[in-house]
């Protein structure tokens, strides 16, 4: 009696160290390691401390992009492809949780037996058997709570995943769809301008003809006109390159024949650019960086405690007979209880092994999480500045570009009176054309600009209502 009051105290102790011991040498301060109060563009001082908003998408009224972003989030492989690594993340959880539960075996068996014998003619045994077993390993130490933690963060941490490579998809269909208009315009540039130097070789031959311009002028005319042409037929492809990217996207065969019709919009709105702090929690780059860290936690834990003694208990029922009939007799059935104790005492230092490599995998661990909560800063401030600067290039390149189509009409005209030569015409051209491609690349840098600073702010492209998530 004694023995067993002996052996039910270590149990009681066993469970209550079970409750109060823990590891964790996870610095948790890094998570705010050195973050601004605000951040360095001094511009804006208007929005720097409005929170950000949900629903960036909704401020392009355009039907098309709704429904290809809606064809992108149901059929892109590459987010299916993230869904079901959240997937097998949760089935991870499943196993690891599995093991803080008694697991319950049934196993039969059968066999005949030929015993061969000398003297008188052979004989045959039969032999039956089934059992049930019941196995339950006593969680002492907490490490498997710690494996089932593990196995949950990295679950949070595989959600967070998603949701970035969603947010991403939709930044990436937005900006591919403007690519496409982008292209277009272009392409209309492009044919307007190999018009226009048509019409120049035709005036420029009539008065060759007549005497008044030179050889020399057809040919550059000439020469100039199969240069647009040459740089229509390139942009042509482009235009192509851009449909098909867009149409891989949302998870169509790419076959550069999606249609869109839709002007290249100036955005000049403010965006909300919230605290830095905020980013932390908000982006789900960062959190899942964050979650990773607090797995890598939880694995050195489980790495650290599979050091010390288990306990597991073993029950078992079941009968043997040579009969087969005789197998589920309530009266022949027997059980038996079994306690085991397994304490590692020599491995050629592999367990220990074990918990410095958890160690330092969790230091390195520390230094990603910093080095995505940087560069996650850094593509908010370069976002900032490039809005301001491309805002900037914008207006001075409207100027520019009026200009340059006066000096073009104006340099023709004085060309056709005899004031200048045709390269002055050619240099004038140039530089119009120049102006002209320039605004459209400009406006299209910037909502490019926007949409990747959406992305780096953390905000949501809709609202949470209408935002699915991974089930």
């Amino acid at each position: 009696m004694a023995r067993r009051l002996h052996y039910v105290f270590l149990l009681c102790c066993g469970f209550l160290l079970s409750g109060c011991y823990s590891v964790q040498e996870a610095d948790l301060k890094i998570r705010d390691y050195n973050v601004p109060e605000n951040w360095q563009n001094l511009e804006q001082k208007t929005s720097e401390n409005i929170a950000v908003t949900s629903g960036w998408l909704n401020e392009i009224p355009n039907a098309q992009i709704q429904q290809l972003v809606e064809l992108a989030l149901n059929n892109n492989f590459a987010l299916k492809q993230q869904a079901l690594s959240v997937e097998i993340k949760r089935q991870s959880l499943v196993v690891a949780g599995s093991a803080l539960w008694p697991s319950l075996d049934l196993s039969s068996s059968a066999n005949r037996r030929k015993n061969a014998n000398t003297d008188s003619a052979a004989t045959y045994s039969n032999n039956a058997s089934i059992d049930l077993n019941l196995t339950y390993e006593l969680d002492l130490w907490g490490k498997l709570s710690d494996q089932q933690r593990q196995a949950n963060l990295e679950l949070i941490a595989e959600q967070a995943n998603f949701e970035q490579t969603k947010q991403q998809l939709v930044a990436d269909v937005v900006s591919a769809w403007f690519g496409v208009i982008e292209a277009k315009h272009l392409l209309a540039l492009y044919q307007q301008r190999s018009e226009n130097t048509q019409q120049n070789l035709d005036i420029i031959q009539s008065g060759y003809q007549r005497g008044l311009n030179s050889a020399l002028d057809v040919y550059l005319t000439r020469n100039e006109v199969n240069s647009e042409l040459s740089r229509t037929s390139e942009q042509k492809n482009t235009l192509i390159n851009a449909i098909r990217k867009l149409e891989l996207l949302v998870g169509q065969y790419p076959q550069g024949i999606l249609d869109v019709d839709a002007p290249l919009p100036l955005l000049n709105s403010e965006i909300p650019q919230g605290m830095p702090s905020e980013l932390i929690t908000r982006k789900p780059e960062l959190m899942a960086s964050w979650y990773r860290l607090l797995a890598q936690d939880a694995g050195l834990a489980y790495a650290h405690k599979q050091r010390f003694p288990s306990i597991s208990l073993t029950a078992s029922v079941g009968n043997n007979s040579e009969q087969l009939e005789q197998l589920l007799s309530a009266s022949s059935i027997g059980w038996s209880l079994l306690g085991n104790l397994a304490m590692p005492l020599f491995n050629a230092g592999a367990l220990k092994a074990n918990e410095e490599k958890a160690r330092l995998q969790l230091k390195q661990s520390e230094q990603q999480y910093l080095t995505t909560l940087y560069d996650a800063f850094l593509r908010v401030e370069n976002g900032l500045s490039e809005e301001q600067s491309l805002k900037e290039r914008y207006n001075m390149m409207l100027t520019a570009e009026e200009n340059a189509l006066a000096a073009q009409t104006l340099s023709f005209e004085n060309y056709l009176a005899g004031l200048v030569d045709y390269t002055t015409v050619l240099d004038a051209q140039s530089r119009a054309f120049d102006a002209q491609s320039s605004v459209i690349q400009i406006k299209k840098q910037l909502i490019s600009n926007r949409i990747n600073l959406h992305v780096a702010l953390g905000g949501e492209f809709s609202t949470p209502i209408n935002n699915a998530t991974a089930e």
